[in-house]
């Protein structure tokens, strides 16, 4: 069995792999979502071979499910699930960073040329320093903040 969270929102249903961090697609309700999750499995594979793992998924088998709130309409996974608050064992926790390493070295490889929909290189955003990296992404979620307080104090 292939273990999957199920994410709700008002319009989009997410399905997650939970043995398989990153494989996660969306439709319009769950067995869309499903089925789309399935469809991707191929292109998921790529990514955990790059990690050197074998990747055959079996039967996907529904273990959780979620009412995520409005982020999943925006076409991300809304947060964690009831297994993903289990303590980590250390060998999982591994395979994970091990996959985690693998889409990004997989992300690299499809940006390296790909143009931007502005026509400039993604290979531009894909060499940003870590360190830039953790400054945008960290003013970004403070810009949002501030925009929130910004409206609750109007």
């Amino acid at each position: 069995m292939t273990r999957v969270v199920v994410e709700t929102g008002t319009r989009w249903v997410f399905a997650s792999a939970l043995d398989w961090p990153g494989w996660s697609r969306r439709g319009r309700g769950e067995d869309a979502a499903l089925e789309t999750l399935q469809a991707y499995a191929a292109r998921y594979r790529t990514i955990a071979e790059r990690a050197g793992l074998d990747f055959s998924p079996k039967e996907l088998e529904v273990v959780a499910r979620s009412g995520a709130g409005t982020i999943v309409d925006f076409g991300a996974p809304g947060g964690p699930s009831p297994w993903d608050t289990r303590s980590w064992p250390a060998e999982e926790a591994a395979l994970h960073v091990t996959l985690l390493r693998a889409s990004w070295d997989a992300f690299d490889a499809g940006a390296a040329g790909a143009p931007l929909d502005n026509g400039a290189p993604l290979a531009a955003v894909a060499a940003w320093p870590g360190s830039y990296f953790v400054r945008r992404a960290t003013w970004h979620v403070t810009d949002h903040l501030w925009e929130i307080e910004d409206r609750a104090t109007a």
